[in-house]
């Protein structure tokens, strides 16, 4: 799918009182707080991850950076191709592995 065409149609299931870059960024890290307990209890407990289950919480995540991104009127596709841009340009320099936003 096309990260524009799925920021346009999500951001249509938002209600009103979500459209904010409060609740967006309240959402998206309580949604990647379930990835991390569901990977905490995979990793103490042993066990397969449910690869389904996990889906279903990136989906989530994708939609608050989606929602984040609408409120802030960037295009979610801007903000993939800019990530890989950035990123490419780390391994190019052989700083991929480094620290620091400013590599």
């Amino acid at each position: 799918m096309d990260f524009d065409k799925y920021q346009k149609e999500a951001f249509e299931t938002a209600m009103e009182p979500s459209k904010n870059v409060f609740y967006m960024t309240m959402g998206l890290c309580g949604e990647a707080g379930e990835i991390a307990n569901k990977v905490k209890k995979i990793m103490r407990d042993g066990k397969e991850a449910d690869v389904a289950d996990l889906k279903k919480e990136l989906g989530d995540c994708l939609w608050y950076i989606a929602g984040m991104a609408t409120v802030l009127g960037i295009d979610l596709g801007d903000v993939a191709d800019s990530n890989l841009v950035k990123l490419k340009s780390r391994k190019d320099r052989g700083v991929i592995g480094g620290s620091g936003d400013n590599r």
